[in-house]
């Protein structure tokens, strides 16, 4: 004897515990991510052409305050490739150029790295863009799918956390307490002279390799911890989530400051901006919000660091001097350029006897143009620039939560025009995945952030 119906509604449950399970699954691996992040964030903060300068930790004590080699971060990613085979999800709508791009990108830089004039430079540097262009791809393929992102908000949120709270620790005798420790030890003197410099300063730089890192992770990374506590702690009273959004910002905002990063003020600024005039607001109350911000923003700019500018604005001067150099190289190598990660070798060449030798040239597109030609700087220019400027398009009108990633993006990528977070794991990490996020989750499976605040920012 058949029972239709009865065989109807255990097919139905069968689909709905499946797809409950997938998507707790989902739930899980994203929160797997968000713990990758989390950890490079802590980590990976130093530049991966100084990577065989990290040795892996020997004891306790190492293995939770030092850095580890990069090359572990890459094993973990391994593992989440392997898991995110059953959650994959090819189909997405987006350009397909934007699906193209970062291959390409890729393929050239393994191109020239071919040809590089420093094989040891450009294999570091390849594995790690090896790790960003999976990051992406798990952004736009795999983690876009996940419908609950709070173990994934949590993960990074609590990483973003202990970063702001190393920085203030910095801030208020960490520093000094380090440097009397330093100067105890036998032989300091011998110690590398770019870790004396950083120790000399009063600039925090937390868990990243130097200060405008640390400002970097505060702009790509504070909008949207900040959107994600607002949406963690739904079940409290309004009073206690704005006390603890508050608390966030404002701690967020103080190792900004005390990171004393010139362009990381100005981006915050810009971003200040554009977060204000997606506010719901009438024509007269957004220009005046935008004057008196810019206003207050650009005279504490000037306050802040006139004696910066009183001493002749020394980093400005030798950043042109980069620049300089960046785009010589690049007109003597169009095609494959030196190799990725080589810019320090054609540097100490012509550089300028007063400027610092640096390795990088404090500008991620232009790094891309010396070290592997025309195709390098096009393909990621029009890849990151690209997805900037068309993202905005999508996310505008989406919730808040999308909306703060895509800022955190956008700061990102401005900051590239003159510092090296490409090279940084901790920052161009999670750079990529939200980038992918964006692309194939944007706007319709975040959670939107309610209670207190509007869900979704004004369309213009």
């Amino acid at each position: 004897m058949e029972f239709p119906g009865f065989c109807s509604w255990l097919n139905r449950m069968e689909t709905v515990q499946r797809k409950s399970a997938e998507e707790r699954w989902a739930a899980a691996y994203a929160g797997l991510v968000g713990a990758w992040l989390g950890i490079a964030l802590l980590k990976f903060g130093n530049p991966v052409i100084l990577d065989r300068l990290v040795v892996p930790p020997a004891d306790f004590f190492e293995f939770v305050f030092q850095p580890w080699p990069v090359h572990w971060g890459h094993v973990m990613l391994a593992g989440l490739a392997v898991g995110a085979v059953p959650l994959a999800r090819f189909r997405v709508e987006v350009p397909r150029w934007i699906l193209w791009l970062p291959l390409v990108w890729l393929g050239w830089q393994v191109a020239a790295g071919v040809r590089t004039v420093n094989a040891q430079l450009s294999h570091e540097v390849l594995k790690h863009f090896v790790s960003c262009v999976a990051g992406f791809y798990l952004g736009i393929f795999v983690l876009s799918r996940a419908r609950r992102t709070d173990w994934f908000q949590l993960a990074v949120l609590a990483a973003l956390a202990w970063v702001i709270w190393q920085g203030l620790e910095q801030h208020f005798g960490g520093l000094e307490a380090t440097r009397q420790f330093v100067r105890t030890q036998p032989n300091w003197q011998q110690l590398p002279a770019e870790y004396l410099k950083k120790l000399e300063s009063n600039r925090i730089f937390s868990t990243l390799v130097y200060p405008n890192a640390l400002a970097g992770a505060m702009l790509l990374l504070l909008p949207m911890g900040m959107a994600g506590l607002w949406q963690l702690s739904a079940r409290l009273s309004i009073v206690t989530r704005w006390t603890l959004v508050g608390i966030l910002g404002l701690s967020g905002l103080g190792c900004l400051y005390w990171s004393g990063s010139k362009s990381g003020w100005l981006i915050a600024l810009v971003m200040a901006l554009v977060a204000f005039l997606q506010l719901k607001l009438g024509r007269a109350a957004k220009v005046w919000i935008v004057g008196t911000v810019l206003a207050v923003g650009l005279a504490g700019f000037f306050i802040k660091f006139a004696p910066y500018f009183q001493r002749g604005a020394t980093s400005v001067g030798a950043r042109f001097d980069y620049w300089r150099a960046g785009v010589q190289i690049a007109r003597q190598n169009p095609i494959f350029g030196t190799g990725p990660g080589t810019f320090s070798v054609g540097y100490a060449k012509i550089k300028a006897p007063e400027s610092e030798m640096t390795r990088l040239t404090h500008n991620d597109y232009l790094e891309q143009a010396c070290d592997s030609g025309l195709v390098g700087f096009l393909s990621y220019t029009a890849f990151v620039l690209g997805s900037v400027g068309l993202l905005y398009r999508k996310v505008r009108t989406a919730d808040w939560g999308w909306f703060t990633i895509w800022m955190g993006v956008c700061a990102w990528a401005l900051q590239g025009l003159v510092e090296f977070g490409l090279y940084i794991p901790a920052l161009a990490w999670p750079a990529f995945v939200f980038l992918g996020s964006l692309w194939g989750g944007a706007p319709a499976k975040m959670t939107p952030v309610r209670n207190g605040i509007d869900s979704r920012p004004a369309g213009r």
